[in-house]
């Protein structure tokens, strides 16, 4: 199993766009995705349980990736919120 906390840098925190953005990356691996933090669990498969995280910009989530291929999808998962998931929040 791989566990790493993973920070929401974007500035629209872990919201729709972003939660789909996930659930379509992760649908790329055969590894269970599950992300936590102090309010809640969310399955990474999920968009409705991702967003009951109300993970606010700045917020901290624990992944937690088990699989055959829980490297490359922790790798994928950890690229996604490093790149603020592919968005430029600078234009609002």
């Amino acid at each position: 199993m791989q566990e790493k906390v993973l920070k929401v840098n974007s500035a629209s925190g872990l919201h729709a766009r972003s939660a789909q953005m996930i659930v379509r990356t992760m649908a790329e691996y055969e590894s269970t995705v599950t992300l936590r933090n102090e309010n809640a669990e969310a399955n990474a498969a999920s968009v409705l349980d991702l967003m009951m995280l109300a993970a606010a910009p700045g917020t901290e989530v624990e992944a937690l990736v088990k699989g055959e291929d829980e490297e490359r999808a922790m790798q994928a998962l950890e690229d996604l919120f490093e790149n603020n998931f592919y968005r430029d929040d600078s234009n609002g």
